[in-house]
């Protein structure tokens, strides 16, 4: 975690560096990236202007070489707490997000990496839930996710003792998709979206949908919602332009439909 004055204006910086694709930095240099409700609130906007603008596929969101996000201002948290509603608006994003995790991601930190669908983090990089160190716990889906992802055991000594683990460790108890040198983070979380970019928007989006209510919903329930999600795609532009590229050995051309 890390604090401030409050003063420094939060920013988000967007690049385009592939068709389809958004890369959204976290832009806080002096702090760690703390996450400052100005810096949430900026995020949130973002992601849903990308998210409405028919063009972007897939987003890319990391920090910066010595900090994703070292969790949240703890000048402002003492003085107005944080809002945590606005991670309602980053959850319902129904774009596919890739977290490029370098240095510290810590409290707000790694509950932002752990919205995102996928999680490419340097070999050496630290993450945690360090809230209990203030004599609070996470709130903003730090407890759920990260027990969700790598179980009771690791997730009980990371929330009740503040343990840190490695980019290493997150990848080996599933928490990451890829651990890498920290040079090659964003390289492969670029690389990652660009597949994604290249992937049936409109399954894309319905297979991320499905794939989060695996975490709230029974087995049964999931599976109907599978099924019927199954049948209206397959009724979709999409699905008949694939089928039919398929047929004819060619690149499908899809169309978000």
């Amino acid at each position: 975690m890390s604090s401030s004055t409050g003063s420094e204006q939060a920013v988000v910086v967007t690049e385009r560096p592939h068709e389809h694709v958004a890369l959204v930095r976290l832009n806080r240099p002096k702090v760690l990236n703390a996450l400052s409700n100005a810096l949430a609130e900026q995020l949130a906007g973002t992601l849903e202007r990308l998210d409405a603008d028919g063009v972007t596929r897939a987003v890319v969101i990391a920090g910066d070489d010595r900090a994703f996000a070292a969790g949240a201002d703890i000048a402002e948290f003492a003085s107005e707490g944080p809002h945590l509603e606005v991670w309602d608006r980053i959850w319902a994003v129904g774009l596919p997000t890739i977290a490029a995790v370098r240095g510290l991601a810590l409290g707000g930190g790694l509950e932002l990496a752990m919205s995102c669908d996928m999680m490419v983090v340097a070999d050496d990089a630290r993450l945690g839930q360090p809230e209990i160190n203030l004599g609070v716990i996470p709130g903003a889906g730090g407890t759920q996710r990260l027990t969700r992802t790598v179980g009771k055991t690791l997730a009980t000594e990371m929330v009740l003792l503040g343990r840190e683990i490695s980019g290493r460790e997150a990848e080996l108890h599933g928490l990451a998709n890829r651990a890498v040198p920290a040079e090659r983070v964003l390289p492969v979380a670029l690389d990652l979206a660009k597949r994604l970019a290249k992937q049936a928007p409109h399954a894309v989006r319905t297979a991320k949908k499905i794939i989060a209510r695996a975490f709230e919903e029974s087995l049964h329930a999931g599976l109907l919602d599978e099924r019927r999600a199954f049948y209206a795609l397959l009724q979709s532009e999409d699905a008949r332009e694939g089928i039919a590229a398929f047929l004819e050995k060619r690149k499908p051309v899809w169309q978000g439909r």
